[in-house]
């Protein structure tokens, strides 16, 4: 398997994985099945061999199960793997009931995960999103003091706007944002992209194939009880558009030998050196998959096309990456 390289995490952050690894569907999160444990280690595994250290997580993954698999998965291979914590959401029964973002709830938060991951540092520590539930100082300046306190080693924020990163930023260096963003999901090019790339942040870009609407899988109607169905974009009419997209991606896929899951990979790991795709991996089967998928290139037409097919606002109707 090839390894892969490494890149600078931001202007002035660690040496990470152009590849990151997403751990959160090795955990019952939102009330679905849980992964075979033992696939799933082997499965991060499997990845900090490839040269993949960036493992990402959240405190909220599966009630800390994530953290736990995690944990058991670098157990003496601590300096092989970075390690991304996301916190604040609170879910009960496997439903989402709200955030608490306050300065009290992520000192305890924290050394849950600590314990949890069996570590005594988190590499990146990040609120899941920002509100205004509780000021910005408050948010950030606790994650500060953990860093002076030596239990963070980099502040992170995710899934927030140009503005607050800005203001995020100018209250202590960012790292890296965590953000949707996919050939699907470009509404972040506007302000937010150009934003982190000019203070220097790090994107770490999640759902890559929006939600698997890019894998060339998708058929329409979905079935009665897919997950999917909450979500304008996956309704009637909306999806049987958007899948007629998806076509134009399958038959590039087809023509260059790849499958549209690996070029939507690609595409966004095209998109700049300071942007990392952050790949959602439960099974050791789909490594080679993905990593090849960091090797693939587009001609300047293949990404005219793409570019055009996929322009921000053709893909019909809404999912929770826009809000």
């Amino acid at each position: 398997m090839k390894t892969i390289s490494k890149i600078q995490l931001g202007n002035n952050g660690p040496l990470v994985s152009k590849l990151g690894l997403g751990c959160m569907r090795m955990s019952s999160v939102w009330g679905g099945p849980m992964n075979e444990e033992s696939e799933s280690i082997a499965t991060i595994q499997s990845a900090l061999d490839s040269g993949i250290n960036f493992l990402n997580t959240g405190d909220f993954y599966g009630a800390g199960h994530n953290e736990l698999l995690v944990g058991k998965a670098i157990k003496g291979r601590r300096d092989d793997a970075f390690i991304s914590v996301k916190f604040g959401a609170i879910f009960y029964n496997g439903q989402w009931i709200g955030l608490d973002i306050r300065p009290a709830a992520i000192k305890n938060f924290i050394n849950y995960s600590l314990v949890r991951l069996g570590i005594e540092t988190i590499d990146l520590y990040q609120p899941c999103r920002l509100d205004d539930s509780v000021p910005f100082e408050d948010v950030i300046g606790t994650i500060a003091d953990l860093i002076k306190e030596g239990k963070v080693r980099h502040l992170g924020v995710s899934e927030i706007t140009a503005d607050q990163l800005r203001k995020a930023n100018s209250i202590y260096p960012v790292t890296a944002l965590e953000i949707g963003y996919s050939l699907a999901d470009r509404q972040i090019e506007s302000e937010l992209l150009p934003a982190a790339k000019e203070l220097g942040i790090g994107v770490v870009a999640f759902a890559n194939t929006a939600e698997g609407l890019l894998t060339g899988e998708m058929k329409a109607p979905l079935a009665a009880g897919d997950y999917h169905n909450h979500f304008s974009r996956f309704q009637g009419e909306n999806l049987i558009k958007n899948l007629e997209k998806v076509e134009v991606l399958k038959a590039m896929a087809k023509e260059k030998g790849f499958t549209p899951t690996q070029l939507a990979i690609a595409w966004v790991n095209a998109q700049g050196d300071h942007i990392m795709p952050l790949v959602s991996m439960s099974r050791r089967s789909r490594l080679p998959e993905n990593t090849q998928a960091m090797d693939i290139t587009f001609n300047a037409d293949e990404l005219n096309t793409l570019n055009t097919n996929f322009a921000s606002g053709s893909i019909l109707g809404a999912t929770y990456l826009q809000r």
